[in-house]
């Protein structure tokens, strides 16, 4: 019977979990970018923080604007994100689609059951 002692285990077993969720049929899946963008609107809903299209062009390490902008097109067809509008109809802000949320809700059911395992 192998081990299951070392902290890095429950991390791993999450992975493996979190893996067999690529196969389900909820949404479209994310290059490694999208990945990154996913997770700081991710990060941005959680603080209540907004964050519009223009912000996310600031950030310089996810690549050029045009990059940026054509990732955030993308996510958009494939379910991820939506734009909504603000204050000032030029700026739209990004926001995590109920399918996105439902994602996530799938994720931490997997890090609880990989935490139990341990």
């Amino acid at each position: 019977m192998k081990d299951k002692t070392r902290p890095a285990d429950i991390y791993l077993r999450f992975l493996q979990l979190a893996e067999s969720l690529r196969g389900l049929p909820s949404l479209p899946a994310l290059d490694p970018l999208e990945e990154r963008i996913l997770s700081l609107v991710a990060f941005a809903t959680k603080e209540a923080s907004r964050l519009s299209v223009r912000d996310m062009m600031a950030y310089s390490e996810l690549g050029s604007p045009a990059t940026i902008h054509n990732r955030l097109k993308s996510m958009r067809a494939k379910g991820w994100i939506m734009l909504t509008d603000t204050e000032d109809s030029r700026r739209k802000q990004i926001t995590l689609t109920q399918a996105a949320l439902l994602h996530f809700d799938k994720l931490s059911k997997c890090l609880v059951q990989a935490a139990k395992e341990h």
